[in-house]
């Protein structure tokens, strides 16, 4: 089993200050097309094929993995990308939340398996270190709230209400 976690301010010190209904416009368009907001060829088709109330399926090839994702969006709190086909199985989480001192973080965390592969065995293990590492899940969070902040000052995102 993966799990990992990490937790990044919204608005660390000079930084142009994002509202939760930015953060959440970039994640919600995070959640619907990944190529906006991952590395340039990463990420080769992200389509959104099914719909409803509450919930959408996007069919992905991120990293030349295809994958099939039920993604659950909380509105202003939290989107959860249910991994339904592809190589990994679990859940990843997005969170929007607001400290003890009242300033927003967005955090990251999963709990996955890895499909055909031995639990806690060596994929599992490198998996689980690349998550943790400097270049992981924290690293992603930085480059979301990065490209909202571009998104915004390029017109893409709404101002805040």
């Amino acid at each position: 089993m993966i799990c990992s976690t990490a937790t990044v301010p919204v608005n660390p010190r000079g930084e142009t200050k994002l509202t939760r209904a930015q953060i959440w416009q970039g994640l919600e368009l995070k959640a619907r097309d990944a190529r906006l907001f991952l590395p340039a060829g990463l990420c080769t088709r992200c389509d959104v094929v099914e719909e409803s109330a509450i919930h959408f399926v996007r069919e992905a090839t991120i990293a030349g993995a295809d994958l099939r994702e039920i993604i659950t969006i909380e509105p202003e709190s939290k989107v959860t990308f249910f991994q339904a086909a592809g190589p990994r199985e679990g859940a990843i989480i997005n969170e929007l939340f607001e400290d003890e001192a009242g300033e927003l973080q967005l955090k990251f965390y999963c709990y996955l398996g890895l499909r055909g592969k031995e639990p806690n065995g060596p994929e599992e293990q490198a998996e689980q270190a690349q998550f943790d590492s400097d270049k992981g899940y924290k690293a992603a969070l930085l480059s979301t709230l990065k490209r909202t902040r571009e998104l915004l000052a390029d017109g893409r995102l709404g101002p805040s209400p």
